[in-house]
Order: C-alpha cells, then sequence, then structure tokens
C-alpha cells in the first residue's frame, strides 16, 4: 500500500473540542472530576499510525491546554512491581515508567500530585520503590486489595472497602489517573476517591477517556477493528453497549469489558453518589475523536494497513512462543472482517521476491511516493541495513552505484564483532552501519547528504523476509519505519 497517507483527522479541531467537553464534563459534577485516562498519554504511535493527522502527543497537548485546572495522579499495582512487569513498546519495567512518565509531564509543565500503589500488601519491592520515589520528592499513597471485588458492594463501599485506602489529598478541579499500563487500578483509584470525597461532603464526578474503540463510528469500522488487533492479548471484544441503545435508542460501540462491569459501577455510583449520573459505559466517555475524522477513507485505509501490521506482529510473536495460536486465528478472522489480505501490503510481494532471486534473506520498502526499493543479504551488510542505505540514497538523489561507506570503516567494526565480542554473524546491524555513515559523513559529502535524510524514513513500510534482531527492531522504530517481518529465523 502506498505508504503516502492523506490527512484523515483534524488534530487542531480535536484539542480543541476534547478540551472542552472535558470542562463540560467538571462543570457537570461541580467541585471536582476524576478523570481515568486509559491507553498512552503520549507517544500514542497507534492512533497517529490509523489516524493520521493525529500527533502522538495530542492527548497531551490538549491536557496542556488544561494545565491550570488539572493534576495527574499516577497509579501502579504493586504486584507489578514485584513481578518487574515490562512495557513491551519501550522494554522498561512499569516502575521505571512511573518514575519517566512523572519526568516528562513535569518537564512539559503538568503537575503531577502523587502516585498510588494499588494492591499494597506490604510487597519488599513496593516498599524499596517507594523509598525511591520519596527520596525524588514524590509522595506516595497505598490502596489496597478489597476482598469480594468488584460484586460485594456492601463490603466494597464501606470502612473495610474503599474506607480502608488511603485518600489522595488533591487540590485541583481535574484529578488525571494514568497508569503505566492496563490492571494497574486506575478504575479503583476513581471510585475509591468518589467515596472519600463524598465522605467529606465534596461532589465528585467520574468519567472515562478512552481513544478507542471510537463509540460513533461503525462495529466494524477498520478503525475499532485496528483496535480489536492491538489489543488481541487482552481479548478485548467491541461491542453495541446495550445499555446506550436501551435507554436513548442510539448504536453506539464499546468494549466488553466495559459493558461487563457497567451494572456494577452503576451500583456503586448509586450507592456513593444517591443516584447514577449515567445510562450506559458510553455516557461515562469524553471521547471526542469521532468528530474530527475528516476524510473517512483515508482513515479506513491507514487502519487496515495497521490491521495487516498487526497480523504478522503475532505470526513473529507466536514463532517466539510469546502468543498463543489462538491469538494469530484471532488476528486472521479480524482481517477477514477487515477484507484485507498480505497481497494489499506491496512491500511483503517485492521482499519475498528478491529473497527468492538471491537465495539470501531480504526486504523491502515502500517510499511516500510509492516507490518500492529492497536490499539484499551481503558479505560486509544484512538486508535490512544494505535497504536503509538503498533509502537514504534514494531521498538524496545519489546514484545506486555510489558506495556510501568505505570498507575501511566496516571491517574494523566486523573484527571487533566477531574476533573480541564473540558474535558469530560479522555483519554489521543497523545501529552500527547507521554510526558508520555517520562516522563517513565527517569526510564524505554524499554520506554527509545521506545523513541528512534520515527524517524522511519516518512512517515508510518496510517488510522482512526474517525476524530481525532486536537490535534492528529497536532502530526501525526509533526511526518511525513501520516493520513487518516473516515469521522464520534466518540460517
Amino acid at each position: 500500500m502506498n505508504t503516502e497517507s492523506k490527512i484523515g483527522f483534524d488534530n487542531q479541531k480535536y484539542l480543541k473540542m476534547q478540551s472542552e467537553h472535558i470542562r463540560e464534563r467538571i462543570e457537570q459534577f461541580g467541585d471536582k472530576l476524576y478523570l481515568e485516562f486509559g491507553g498512552k498519554l503520549f507517544d500514542d504511535y497507534h492512533a497517529s499510525r490509523v489516524l493520521p493527522g493525529f500527533k502522538p502527543d495530542s492527548k497531551l497537548q490538549m491536557l496542556l491546554q488544561l494545565k491550570d485546572e488539572a493534576e495527574i495522579v499516577i497509579v501502579i499495582n504493586s504486584d507489578d512491581i514485584e513481578k518487574n512487569k515490562i512495557r513491551g513498546d519501550l522494554g522498561i519495567t512499569y516502575d521505571i515508567d512511573v518514575i519517566r512518565l512523572f519526568n516528562v509531564f513535569t518537564k512539559i509543565g503538568l503537575y503531577v500530585s502523587s502516585v498510588v500503589l494499588t494492591r499494597y500488601d506490604n510487597q519488599p519491592t513496593a516498599d524499596a520503590f517507594q523509598s525511591r520515589l520519596e527520596a525524588l520528592g514524590i509522595k506516595v499513597y497505598h490502596h489496597y486489595s478489597i476482598k469480594g471485588y468488584p460484586s460485594n458492594l456492601q463490603q466494597i463501599i464501606s470502612d473495610e472497602g474503599y474506607g480502608k485506602n488511603d485518600y489522595i489529598e488533591t487540590s485541583r478541579r481535574l484529578v488525571v489517573i494514568t497508569a503505566p499500563g492496563p490492571g494497574s487500578g486506575k478504575m479503583a483509584t476513581c471510585l475509591s476517591q468518589l467515596y472519600h470525597e463524598h465522605k467529606r461532603g465534596k461532589n465528585a464526578g467520574y468519567a472515562k477517556f478512552e481513544t478507542f474503540p471510537i463509540w460513533n463510528l461503525p462495529l466494524r469500522h477498520p478503525v475499532n477493528i485496528a483496535y480489536e488487533a492491538a489489543t488481541a492479548d487482552l481479548n478485548d471484544v467491541n461491542m453495541i453497549d446495550p445499555f446506550h441503545l436501551e435507554a436513548y435508542g442510539k448504536t453506539t460501540v464499546n468494549y466488553n469489558r466495559d459493558v461487563e462491569i457497567f451494572p456494577v459501577l452503576n451500583a456503586m455510583f448509586e450507592k456513593i453518589l444517591g443516584e447514577s449520573p449515567y445510562k450506559s459505559p458510553t455516557d461515562m466517555g469524553v471521547n471526542m475523536a469521532g468528530n474530527c475524522i475528516v476524510d473517512d477513507e483515508a482513515v479506513c485505509k491507514a487502519a487496515k494497513e495497521e490491521i495487516i501490521r498487526r497480523y504478522y506482529t503475532g505470526l513473529c510473536d507466536n514463532k517466539k512462543g510469546l502468543i498463543s495460536q489462538a491469538e494469530v486465528l484471532k488476528l486472521e478472522l479480524l482481517m477477514k472482517q477487515a477484507n484485507v489480505t498480505p497481497d494489499d501490503r506491496k512491500v511483503i510481494a517485492a521482499a519475498l521476491k528478491r529473497e527468492q532471486e538471491t537465495g539470501a534473506p531480504a526486504a523491502a520498502m515502500e517510499l511516500p511516493d510509492g516507490t518500492i526499493l529492497t536490499g539484499k543479504t551481503s558479505n560486509l551488510l544484512g538486508a535490512v541495513s544494505a535497504l536503509l542505505l538503498n533509502a537514504l540514497k534514494y531521498f538524496a538523489g545519489l546514484d545506486d552505484e555510489i558506495l556510501l561507506m568505505s570498507p575501511h570503516v566496516i571491517e574494523p567494526i566486523m573484527d571487533l564483532k566477531v574476533n573480541h565480542l564473540g558474535n558469530n554473524n560479522p555483519r554489521i546491524h543497523t545501529d552500527e552501519t547507521l554510526l558508520a555513515l555517520s562516522i563517513c559523513a565527517n569526510t564524505d559529502d554524499n554520506a554527509k547528504k545521506a545523513m541528512q535524510q534520515i527524517a524522511k524514513l519516518r512512517g515508510c513500510d518496510v517488510h522482512s523476509t526474517v525476524i530481525l534482531s532486536s537490535v534492528d527492531e529497536r532502530i526501525f522504530k526509533r526511526l518511525g519505519i513501520n516493520l513487518t517481518c516473516e515469521p522464520k529465523y534466518s540460517n
């Protein structure tokens, strides 16, 4: 597919509309709104891929428009600290990510008031983490597991339930509850605070901000199917919100976990607030993204591309033993629902053809103008390293035959890898290729021209005929290249 995406999403309209809608929701409740923030507050590359025009930091920019009214509370499950749970996209543990989030938010001018350790049970690693946070001047609170949660309302909404949790001191009208990942306890933290605020005679409310599924798009819209593909490991399923349909006669989309928990939430609201402010899970949401799509065709195209990429990621993860075959079958089903096949991703056929011609691993890249480039394995370079150099030459307007890097630079790197670092494969990885190119750029004008093109790689599609090393995968992610691989290892 052509990677030259037409803009399908009005980012400026989104920033304005979203912040205004949140302000309206704050006014609805009076004193304070606890806003559960699902997904990534920044670095939301999934949203930027399926909604071309959506900036990865859009949600952060939207919050900055509310920064004088907002404070952030970060929650982390104490069991996740104990298990060293890792955030898959960044490769860092949840506790490290909490500190990263705190630093990023603070640096751009958002106020982070505290961190909550949920499901706290005196875990030694949680205590050590608390000491680390307090040494950084960060206030820490404890929330506990509640027996019978979420069904035993009598127990939950009592001094032995939410009442046992620490009351989080907050000073602003909008309290954003965020976390490093799912299962951290964001919703429970919001509800616990509603209980405590109500006991103190304050009017506080709860709302939920999730970008996906987009409630006012059709159930089988490619953007919503792409969300299911992205969360295949969580077994999330998009569904029509039956409570909204019954209350208003309107069809909206939500996902199974919110629909399943809504009767319990509704009963909690009634018990805490006297009456529930919401008639459906959709009512709880504040997401305005669906109202800011300006080109549905462009958005559908981008979402279909994402579904294919997720399928290939699933195939490779299954080959690595990270996910089950059932998850791959679910991704295949989603591909059928979206009416897409691997043939729709042009770089796949191009890479496989190049591999067949050379008898060795190969790779292909589609550029924004629709041009397909390939890279082959050589004695010096792996296929993806060769492909990167070919792309940079193309962008720089350099002849394909020009050597960007002298063998005098490459050979010492190969010697170091094999004879001193114990690597079996002497060919240089993508990170080593870029470092070697940057060295050559000091003395070679062509190499310098090529280096100046690196930013143009962002958004390009690449397919490799073999699973890449973690080093190469990481470099492609940092360059913003959309990578897929055949589910097989190089010999």
